[in-house]
C-alpha cells in the first residue's frame, strides 16, 4: 500500500516502475556480453540483436571480434562492419559444408573420374 505523500496511486505506480527499470535485468552470461558488445560497438540501439548473436554464436567469438572491429579507427559504423564480417563468415562456413557433401554423394553413387 503506498505511503500517504500526497501523490496519486498513478504517480506512486510510475515512480516504482521507472526504479524498477534502473535495476539490472542481466541473468545469463551471453546477455551481459550482448550488451557489452553494443557498447563496444557504440550501437545500444541493437542490443537485442547482439544478445541473441552471443547466444547463438558464443560469446568468446563475438566479444573479440567486437573488439577488434572497435580498434580500426577507419570505420565508421562499426555495428554494420561487424555483422558484414559475421555473414562472410557464416557463408564461407556454409559453402565448406556444402562442397564437401556433394563431393561425398558424387563418390558414394560412382560417379568419380576415372570409373
Amino acid at each position: 500500500m503506498p505511503k500517504k505523500t500526497g501523490k496519486s496511486l498513478k504517480e506512486v505506480y510510475l515512480e516504482e516502475l521507472t526504479r524498477r527499470g534502473k535495476e539490472s535485468h542481466v541473468y545469463r552470461k551471453y546477455q551481459l556480453i550482448g550488451l557489452e558488445v553494443s557498447e563496444i560497438l557504440g550501437d545500444e540501439r541493437h542490443k537485442a540483436l547482439y544478445i541473441k548473436l552471443a547466444k547463438e554464436r558464443g560469446t568468446d567469438r563475438i566479444l573479440a571480434l567486437a573488439k577488434d572491429v572497435a580498434t580500426r579507427g577507419e570505420v565508421k559504423n562499426k555495428g554494420a562492419y561487424f555483422m558484414a564480417i559475421l555473414a562472410q563468415e557464416s557463408t564461407a562456413r556454409v559453402r565448406g559444408t556444402e562442397g564437401g557433401e556433394k563431393k561425398e554423394a558424387t563418390e558414394r553413387n560412382g560417379q568419380r573420374k576415372g570409373k
